[in-house]
This record gives C-alpha cells, sequence and structure tokens, in this order.
C-alpha cells in the first residue's frame, strides 16, 4: 500500500512537472470581448489574411468549415471570433504585436463577442437573466457560446493558460450601453471577475478598453465616449485607446475594414508600451488616468 500512494505521488508531481514544462512564459495571451466591433463587422481582404505562426487564435466555437476545433490554437487570419464573421480590431492588434517584440515571442488571442450586446451579457451573475430579454436575433450567436460568452470566455482562457500567460484583456463595447453611466462599474465587475476566476494579478494584466465610433466620423455612439474615458478612474489599470481618424460606414455604428486595421494597431502601441517595448507605427494620444 505505501509502495502504491509513493507510486501515485511521483506520477502526479511528474505531470505537473510536465504541465508547468509546457507552459511557455514567452506565448503572450490576450482575451478580446465585446459586441460586434470587437466581433468584427467588415469583411476581410486579401491582404489581412496573410498569417503568421508567432500570432495565433484559440478557438472559442467550433468551425468545421474551417476546420477548426473549440479549444485549438491555429494561425491567425480572419475571422478570429465565430465562423462566419468579419475582421475585427484584434487582427491587427496581433499582426503589430508580432512585429514589435523580440521573435522568440509569440502571441495568442480569444476572442469572444456578441453583436449587440449590453456589458450585462458578459456579467457572470446576470448574464442568465439577460438572454430572457435578447432579442431572438441575438439568440443565435449566445447560443454558440452555450448560453454564456463569459464562462466560455474563461473556460478557453484556462485551457490557453495551459500553454502561456495571459498579458492583457482588449474590450470594445458600449454601443448598446450608450448614456449608462454606471457602465464603468458594470466593467469593473467584469474585469475584477476575469481577473478572479483566472487568478490573474491585476496590476499586471491591463484592459485596454477601445473608444466607439467618433463624433467626426459620423459616429451615433459618440456620445459614450465620454463615458468609456471616465474608465480609467473606476480601474486604475484601465487604458483607452482613442478611435479618433479611425474611418467608419455610413451606419455610424461600424469601423470599416482601415479603421479596423487602424483601432487595432493602437490597442497594440498602448500593450507595447505597457510591455515596455516601442511600436514603430504613430498612434493617436491615448487616455489613461487614475
Amino acid at each position: 500500500m505505501v509502495n502504491t500512494r509513493r507510486l501515485l505521488v511521483v506520477a502526479v508531481i511528474s505531470m505537473l512537472n510536465v504541465v508547468a514544462r509546457s507552459q511557455d512564459k514567452n506565448f503572450y495571451i490576450f482575451l478580446c470581448f465585446g459586441q460586434s466591433n470587437m466581433e468584427g463587422n467588415a469583411k476581410f481582404e486579401p491582404q489581412d489574411t496573410i498569417g503568421d505562426n508567432r500570432f495565433q487564435v484559440m478557438e472559442a466555437v467550433d468551425c468545421a468549415g474551417l476546420g477548426r476545433t473549440k479549444g485549438q490554437w491555429y494561425t491567425a487570419v480572419p475571422p478570429l471570433c465565430r465562423c462566419s464573421t468579419g475582421l475585427t480590431p484584434s487582427d491587427y492588434f496581433g499582426k503589430t504585436m508580432v512585429k514589435n517584440l523580440p521573435a522568440n515571442i509569440r502571441v495568442g488571442v480569444i476572442n469572444v463577442a456578441v453583436g449587440g450586446c449590453k456589458i450585462e451579457l458578459f456579467d457572470k451573475d446576470l448574464c442568465r437573466d439577460y438572454v430572457t430579454t435578447a432579442p431572438s436575433w441575438m439568440l443565435g450567436m449566445i447560443k454558440e457560446y452555450d448560453g454564456s460568452p463569459y464562462e466560455r470566455m474563461v473556460e478557453i482562457a484556462r485551457q490557453a493558460q495551459k500553454d502561456g500567460v495571459i498579458k492583457g484583456i482588449l474590450l470594445h463595447q458600449g454601443e448598446s450601453n450608450t448614456g449608462d453611466t454606471t457602465w464603468t462599474n458594470k466593467v469593473k465587475h467584469v474585469y475584477d471577475n476575469l481577473i478572479a476566476d483566472l487568478h490573474l494579478n491585476k496590476d499586471s494584466v491591463p484592459l485596454l478598453a477601445g473608444e466607439l465610433v467618433s463624433a467626426a466620423q459620423g459616429g451615433k455612439c459618440a456620445s459614450m465616449n465620454t463615458i468609456i474615458n471616465k474608465l480609467p478612474q473606476t480601474i486604475s489599470n484601465a487604458h483607452i485607446i482613442s478611435s479618433e481618424g479611425c474611418t467608419a460606414i455610413k451606419d455610424g455604428l461600424h469601423f470599416d475594414a482601415a479603421g479596423y486595421r487602424e483601432l487595432g494597431a493602437r490597442y497594440a502601441a498602448q500593450m507595447l508600451a505597457l510591455l515596455g517595448y516601442k511600436a514603430g507605427l504613430a498612434i493617436a494620444t491615448n487616455h489613461h488616468s487614475n
């Protein structure tokens, strides 16, 4: 019996050592969530589909048509969210990151987003109630995440943590919460839950939140940017990504492909600066205050 217990202990220790060795500290992972602009509304073009094996995506849903399986890593080429979504800021976030990081560092993203949703959909305590009142056209998207995008994001993130280290969280959401002055507190609740559920250190895992389509680009929800810019007052490690000059389509809600490329590069420039690197590109001034 003693020998059996010893063998069991040795086996468990060996297994833990294998897991520990398999985690690559130079594999930087980023969680991306939000509504339609993070989901990706623009059609991607040939230039967007050039992959780099240093930039990968872990699928959050099964995409048989793309030959992708949930929970597996793939070279990151669009779509990075669900199977038929479009170009997203996370595309050029990753592309810009690997161009400006040392060659031994890889980047991985997990993109979980639902077009048209309020931030409440990502609140694990309110999600089920929110789904009961969600419009019918949104239910199919939510169903792909088994009814809870937040729980799916955590599930996939835990899987990803076996391979690399979560370095940051990217958010693009707010159109459906325009005018909601409690939005910053709601985002903090989601952020705090992610930090706790994934055993992260909030001081070393920043939240990067992008502004909505600007007023200069005809943004119908541009007034929400005033609220978004107050987020660092609620989350000390939050940084706001300017959307000024990022081009948009005529609906006043969504960026066009060029706008997504620029916005994604700006997310990357901010993240690179936080990691101690400089991006070889010009960016608009990003806001950050404690």
